[in-house]
């Protein structure tokens, strides 16, 4: 990921120096394993940890041994064997390369996950109390994109934090899910090591056995990763297309935040641009087509191929680096968020009052009407208000068929937006 949407936290997290560390860090878990076994004397362990470690010039070693060997994980041996020569026998004993790299890769992931959760805590937060302070703010909902009914802009807000709860749910099972290692060699028959020396080991890093290994974890733990990764950008897409549709200058009932000494356009001075918006749209997509890439790293040949591997270098960074930026860019975007409640009454006014036929319909049916006879009725009156210009109301009012049923005064109840809304508090409770 380019360093525009990287933020240095996840940055460190798929840093070299903190994937070699985590190498070693499964590497001497092993070591205490085959210690507790009886295989490494205390000694030799105690020595062993004292004196590995990857710093940067390490890292620079690593780098001249895999240009000769062309090989990571051998490159990542030799360079720590040169700093226990006399005990090199023991470090790496009966691994294979996907032993350390799987192991640490799940390591590394959860620790980006948690850093996404946390991402996610924030973004929550800042949506509940938005719900709660615009519960009785009322706007036009809207259905393709046409008015359709009066809702308000928080329960907008409350749709979105239940969304974003759902996908918080879906990373914690996939943190669950990713949660496992696995130690047990070549092809995944312990040929060279013991069941024990992985439990040992695994239950010193945290994490669980794999059930049945090849020579790697099975790769859709790493899709399900990625899904909720997708699904969560997906969701902040949702989000980030209403704004730009709400903050259109036809409409203009939400804006993002504008800045002092921001400019919106080289050209055209008045500009203010949905920018922030736009790019969470941008690299939701990103994200989105990374997923595809996981689900077809599944299904690899016999025990293992490294076809997945290169594809995992890429999406697994990129795509964590990026929704991390994204939520944090969405929280920015929450905090500066202006609200034009204003334009949002001039707006609800556009259409006449047309939102409310659905319960002049209803009204006439509780009148005895048939309902196709009903819809007839009160479509008639809202062509009429439509094309005429004129507000929905005196259309109902000049009707004579309409005026056989329904009183003025029960029109102008079922025009209040607020009787769109009565039930409204429901829906609150069952989220909050």
């Amino acid at each position: 990921m380019i360093k525009r949407y990287t933020r240095k936290q996840m940055e460190e997290i798929w840093s070299d120096l903190n994937k070699f560390r985590l190498w070693l860090r499964v590497e001497l878990a092993v070591c205490k394993a085959w210690h507790r076994l009886g295989k490494i004397p205390a000694s030799v362990l105690e020595e062993i940890e004292k004196r590995v470690y990857v710093d940067e010039k390490v890292l620079e070693k690593m780098e001249e041994y895999e240009r000769k060997y062309r090989h990571d994980v051998l490159a990542f041996v030799s360079a720590i064997g040169e700093q226990i020569p006399q005990y090199s026998q023991y470090f790496h004993m009966g691994l294979t390369s996907s032993d350390v790299v799987d192991t640490a890769l799940a390591l590394q992931l959860i620790e980006a996950l948690n850093l996404i959760l946390q991402d996610i805590e924030k973004v929550l937060e800042k949506l509940k109390e938005l719900a709660l302070e615009h519960k009785e703010t009322v706007m036009m909902g809207r259905t393709h994109g046409v008015h359709a009914e009066p809702i308000t802009l928080g329960l907008k807000f409350l749709s979105w934090y239940e969304e974003l709860k759902r996908n918080k749910e879906r990373l914690l099972q996939a943190l669950e899910n990713i949660s496992y290692g696995k130690l047990s060699g070549a092809v995944g028959t312990y040929s060279n090591l013991h069941p024990e020396v992985e439990k040992l080991a695994l239950e010193e890093l945290g994490l669980k056995v794999e059930p049945v290994s090849t020579q790697i974890v099975p790769r859709d733990r790493h899709a399900q990763v990625m899904y909720a990764l997708a699904s969560t950008a997906c969701a902040l897409e949702r989000f980030a297309t209403e704004i730009r549709h709400l903050q259109r200058t036809e409409v203009l009932e939400l804006m993002e935040p504008f800045k002092e000494g921001q400019r919106g356009s080289s050209a055209m001075p008045h500009k203010k641009n949905p920018i922030h918006a736009e790019r969470l749209c941008g690299l939701a997509r990103l994200i989105r087509a990374n997923l595809l890439a996981a689900l077809e790293n599944i299904p690899l040949w016999h025990e293992r191929d490294i076809s997945h591997s290169s594809a995992e270098r890429i999406i697994l960074p990129d795509s964590t680096i990026a929704l991390d930026y994204m939520l944090n860019l969405f929280l920015e975007m929450l905090n500066g968020l202006v609200i034009n409640k204003g334009r949002m009454i001039r707006n609800l006014e556009l259409s006449h009052n047309l939102y409310a036929s659905s319960k002049v319909l209803v009204k006439l049916m509780e009148k005895g009407l048939p309902r196709d006879k009903a819809y007839d009725i009160v479509q008639r009156c809202a062509m009429r208000s439509w094309q005429e210009d004129i507000p929905f109301e005196r259309a109902l009012l000049e009707d004579e068929e309409v005026s056989q049923y329904i009183t003025p005064q029960e029109i102008k109840e079922v025009l209040d937006p607020k009787s769109f809304l009565k039930h409204i508090d429901t829906i609150y409770h069952r989220c909050l």
